[in-house]
């Protein structure tokens, strides 16, 4: 109730007054806000208690009251859902890496925090849908920015490498996927596919990572990202070099030459 309703009740006689308020509270209304600092008289916050209707009042005006209420209520109702693997901010794009667990995905998280990149959340990642196919990753209450690595045990990220290594939440923007190379598996050599996974209903970019003893994950995980960030600009590096190299198969059949001048080199 703001200015309008405030204003429309104090032009009424107090008998049509407690008349009106007492017809709106017929109503299942779970609650009644006074909004820019407004109030109501006795008669009429007794007959809301008789109605175990609560009354709030605010200095809030009730466009911004309105967004705060829909805000925190969209937060509260919003779908969520758990998943174990490690979420990391790397140069700006949330990161969820997944896979079985002892695969080395809190490994992989420390690497990347060692190299500059941060972390949101580890072994356990709670992630809510905001808005329309939005999604939003974080640590649980408990564990926070604890990390447990096999053989070592339990380490603080924050304390260990300071405020600039943590993030308290992340958008989910890119899974990947981490298994282990299995030599007759046909994995994507081209990233013409674009492959999804759905969380919360919405599809997230997958990217199904095989690993093997001395493969650089960290570097690898880095270079997914920058290429994200590329295709969020536009510029697609699998579409690029198809496209170019359909202009060299055309430039082939009309007898053309690979390279047109190959310069001396005099370094």
């Amino acid at each position: 109730m703001g200015n309008t309703e405030i204003r429309y009740l104090n032009s009424l006689d107090p008998a049509q007054r407690r008349a009106a308020f007492t017809t709106l509270l017929e109503f299942q209304i779970p609650c009644i806000i006074l909004t820019n600092g407004n109030t109501i008289e006795d008669g009429l916050l007794e007959a809301a208690s008789v109605k175990n209707i609560p009354v709030f009042a605010t200095q809030f005006s009730t466009t911004k009251i309105s967004y705060f209420l829909a805000d925190f209520l969209d937060d509260q109702f919003a779908p969520q859902m758990m998943v174990h693997g490690s979420l990391v901010d790397v140069y700006g794009v949330g990161v969820l890496l997944t896979g079985r667990s002892g695969i080395g995905k809190s490994e992989i998280a420390l690497d990347l925090v060692e190299r500059g990149h941060r972390l949101a959340a580890d072994d356990v990642v709670m992630i809510t849908r905001k808005g329309e196919g939005i999604l939003i990753g974080a640590g649980t209450d408990l564990v926070k920015h604890f990390m447990e690595v096999r053989g070592l045990g339990l380490i603080d990220v924050r304390s260990m490498f300071g405020i600039r290594a943590i993030r308290y939440q992340k958008r989910v923007e890119i899974v990947i996927e981490l298994e282990e190379w299995k030599p007759n598996e046909d994995y994507t050599r081209t990233g013409l596919d674009d492959l999804t996974v759905t969380l919360l209903e919405v599809d997230i970019p997958l990217v199904k990572l095989p690993i093997f003893p001395g493969k650089n994950v960290t570097v690898i995980t880095e270079v997914i990202s920058l290429n994200y960030l590329l295709k969020h600009y536009g510029y697609d590096a699998a579409k690029v070099f198809a496209k170019r190299l359909e202009g060299m198969i055309g430039q082939k059949a009309r007898g053309g030459r690979a390279i047109d001048y190959f310069e001396h080199d005099f370094e």
